[in-house]
């Protein structure tokens, strides 16, 4: 069944779920693509993702959502940066992917103008740099200010960066408009992009922040790509670590304008070409300009594929094609629709492949525990790349089929010794597109995915979602507390802020004493001893005035100055600063129960969890009991599957249940028929294709349901709203691993305990049971400690607006959030309008 035709089979609860499930899964990407520089999927897939949201969307647009994926464009500007908001929001382009999503864009264009047929209508072509985009605001004349997209409306202040690239003029040539704000991208060639890499590798290239410690003993990270290199140069606190890169700009758009130069796309483009800009219009010896302005859709489609076989000789990496209405005037017109404007559209480049053999499958253990699959490929050059190995996803990918036997959409059935076809997805990931079954081995087998961590040997569990009933494509381990694989990351979290809040015990300290075998697992902490832990502070502090030093000589040295003259250094009180360390870990023997449950770093156990969790239990060793008994009194395979079929509530279960306690065993009770179930026709019609038109599978099911409902402990956990069944399973698989509770016990006999008010708010509380969001910059409280403030006053604080939300507070530079707010008639009040609801006064 095509993706088209899954969407127009969905039901509302299925695609409601799966709505819910790519805005969450976008945000992540969108993330780690514009926040990290650091990509987890290809642009391909991304952009799979989004066509099925946009699919969705359109069979059900009253399920739209308010944090939907087509109405955000980017991320969240990065913390390390001041903000900029534009003047012009920076909007992103839809996608074309074949020659007639360009007829289509073309034909939408006419239908929208009123334009027949034979009517002209001029269109620009343009390569799409695969770069940073960056918005230049020049008054006067003279560059002021330069800001990242972010998310569209807010970005990064990069105006100390942008200054140190040539490309970018300082002052305008010629035309000097009061403002001028120029859009582009900001690249880096594919020559200076392997040169970078070799200089990062020999230790020769300064590693900027985010691109890992330059410590005689750390291997400092090289860029996957040279949009990654790009983006991490521009993007760091230190401005001369940008003049070091290589980095360009090419100008192709523009935001506000006081005085526009031209009346069309070409005539702004070349407009910004004589304020001494790089653009794609520049001559090119014996070959026409890279951009063009052409009058029919075969004309571009015949640009887009001369432009597709000049790719590799460019020197610079593009994705596709951008296609632009010409005439700014009919561009005003067609205006915008979401995210993004109708004048315009991207025709994507289709990925780059190559055929090479899988040598082996390995295993890699992740510090969430999630278990990697990696296939090790006999060496292949893709689109200029050397890939030796590649992701495989996860165990139903390399299987080619669901944990019940059903093919999956995008699995291989993949084994070692296949040939296989690689392709850069998006330029970026590598990943198998097929199996060339023609040349499989005669002995190839099946692969047999681990069942236990290839780590520490504890079990390996695929959680089950509960709303399809069906296993999570993810196996996990859950020695989350002593797998070594996760051990590093787990001490870490159990130590930070929101967990045991350990105040100066860095991830430095942590790392260091993990490497010596000193800790091993959390209780270990607590066991620390005064002379091991004076060894790793001395060795911490020597290492990074090594690098502080070996900084300031580079400098120096950049400046054709001497070395620096040292003298005799200060004494430093290594032993007051353990003692110090020390006590802060005695001051954290004792802690509230949430943050214990929170520090285990449990999956799906977050803060709002463990505080949940926190009134259901009085200690630690209640904890474990509750959990013993919840995992003792877990439902059957045939009351999962019944409550999980699409269309089927939680009270037309209960009733299913009530009147098939009565009923299951009479022979001529046929449920199929209603039978007092009460059931529609799109539920009995779920019945039917599960158990078939005949009553006595489904009669049989339902007595099985009945006999293996679950207990009033588990139902307890998985009915309350801020634990629910996903969290209630992760717990149990937690406490079911002995090393885990051995873990847990270790902590208990070193001395931790809890406390454990198990209070609730007074019901008087102006607050209590009210949903709250906050947002812009909180002036008089932090986030932090707003959230804390309305928790305990009995609020539940939400990230997002919905219709749900019942109050607002609105800080400066609140953007998005508060326009919902405002759309939805939700009560919005300031800070100090907070503190007077609450009867408090501000800072």
């Amino acid at each position: 069944m095509s993706s088209q035709s899954e969407v127009e089979a969905m039901d509302e609860a299925a695609a409601a779920a799966e709505l819910e499930r790519l805005a969450r899964d976008l945000a992540e990407h969108d993330r780690r693509y514009y926040e990290n520089d650091d990509p987890a999927v290809s642009d391909a897939q991304y952009d799979l993702l989004r066509r099925r949201n946009a699919a969705l969307e359109r069979r059900f647009p009253h399920l739209v959502r308010a944090d939907s994926p087509s109405r955000k464009v980017g991320s969240a500007p990065s913390a390390k940066f001041a903000k900029i908001t534009h003047a012009l929001p920076m909007l992103s382009l839809d996608n074309a992917f074949t020659d007639e999503d360009v007829a289509d864009f073309a034909r939408r264009v006419r239908r929208f103008l009123g334009l027949k047929a034979e009517a002209p209508l001029a269109i620009t072509a343009e390569p799409k740099i695969d770069g940073l985009s960056l918005s230049l605001r020049y008054e006067n004349g003279r560059l002021v200010s330069a800001a990242t997209r972010g998310d569209g409306a807010v970005g990064e202040d990069v105006t100390a960066n942008a200054l140190t690239i040539d490309d970018i003029p300082h002052r305008l040539a010629g035309l000097r408009p009061d403002v001028f704000e120029v859009r582009g991208e900001v690249y880096m060639t594919h020559g200076d992009f392997a040169a970078l890499n070799a200089r990062l590798a020999a230790g020769t290239e300064e590693a900027g922040d985010g691109e890992g410690p330059q410590a005689p003993t750390r291997v400092v990270r090289q860029f996957a790509n040279p949009r990654n290199a790009a983006a991490g140069s521009l993007r760091q606190k230190d401005p001369e670590i940008t003049r070091s890169r290589p980095l360009k700009f090419f100008a192709y758009a523009w935001g506000e304008v006081s005085e526009m130069p031209a009346g069309t796309q070409m005539g702004m483009v070349e407009a910004l070409a004589g304020m001494g800009f790089s653009t794609t219009l520049a001559e090119r010896a014996g070959r026409l300009p890279l951009m063009r302005r052409l009058e029919s859709v075969d004309e571009l489609i015949e640009h887009y594929h001369s432009i597709e076989e000049e790719r590799a000789s460019l020197g610079y990496d593009i994705d596709g094609v951008v296609y632009k209405v010409d005439d700014l005037e009919l561009q005003g017109r067609l205006g915008f629709v979401s995210r993004s404007p109708r004048w315009a559209i991207a025709h994507k480049f289709a990925a780059e492949k190559a055929t090479t053999v899988v040598e082996a499958i390995d295993i890699n253990v992740g510090r969430t525990g999630k278990l990697a699959p990696l296939a090790r490929l006999t060496p292949v050059t893709v689109g200029g790349v050397v890939v030796s190995n590649v992701t495989l996803h996860n165990e139903d990918y390399i299987a080619g089929r669901d944990s019940n036997g059903q093919p999956i959409r995008e699995g291989r059935d993949i084994r070692i010794g296949d040939t296989v076809v690689v392709q850069r997805a998006g330029d970026v990931i590598p990943q198998v597109l097929d199996v060339v079954m023609e040349k499989r081995p005669p002995d190839a087998v099946p692969f047999r995915f681990p069942e236990r961590c290839p780590i520490c040997d504890s079990r390996a569990v695929r959680e089950v979602n509960p709303r399809t009933g069906r296993p999570d494509s993810v196996r996990r381990c859950t020695a989350g507390l002593t797998c070594p694989a996760q051990g590093r990351e787990g001490l870490k979290h159990f130590v930070s802020r929101h967990a045991f809040d350990i105040v100066g015990f860095g991830e430095a300290y942590i790392e260091t004493l993990f490497d010596k075998g000193i800790l091993r697992q959390p209780a270990d902490i607590f066991r620390l001893e005064f002379e091991p832990l004076k060894e790793v502070i001395e060795e911490r502090a020597l290492a990074l005035r090594l690098e502080r030093e070996a900084k300031e000589d580079a400098e120096l040295a950049a400046r054709g100055e001497a070395p620096k003259v040292r003298g005799a250094r200060k004494a430093y009180d290594y032993a007051g600063a353990t003692r110090n360390l020390l006590a802060a870990i005695e001051d954290r023997r004792s802690v509230p129960l949430d943050r214990f449950i929170f520090a285990l770093g449990i999956p799906d156990i977050g803060e709002a969890t463990a505080k949940a969790l926190a009134r259901h239990f009085d200690d630690v060793a209640a904890l474990m009991a509750g959990m013993a008994e919840a995992s003792r009194q877990q439902p059957g395979e045939a009351w999962a599957e019944i409550g999980a079929l699409e269309g089927i509530g939680s009270k037309t279960f209960d009733r299913m249940l009530e009147v098939a306690q009565d009923k299951a065993a009479e022979p001529d009770w046929n449920p199929l028929r209603d039978g007092g179930l009460g059931l529609k026709a799109n539920q009995r019609h779920a019945l039917k294709s599960r158990y078939g038109e005949e009553p006595a599978a489904l009669r049989e099911a339902l007595g099985e349901a009945v006999r293996t409902a679950p207990g009033p402990d588990f139902l307890r956990l998985t009915k309350d709203s801020d634990i629910g069944t996903v969290a209630t399973l992760s717990l149990i698989h937690f406490f079911e691993e002995p090393h885990n509770r051995d873990a847990v016990s270790a902590l208990l006999d070193a001395g931790v305990t809890t406390t454990n008010e198990r209070s609730r708010p007074p019901a008087s509380s102006p607050v209590a049971g009210k949903t709250v969001v906050f947002t812009g910059s909180l002036e008089q409280m932090s986030r932090d400690e707003a959230k804390e403030m309305a928790e305990a006053l009995g609020a539940k604080v939400a990230g997002s607006v919905s219709k749900k939300t019942d109050l607002v507070v609105a800080g400066p530079g609140a953007g998005s959030k508060l326009d919902k707010a405002r759309e939805l008639g939700i009560e919005i009040l300031d800070e100090d309008g907070w503190f007077h609801r609450i009867g408090r006064r501000g800072a």
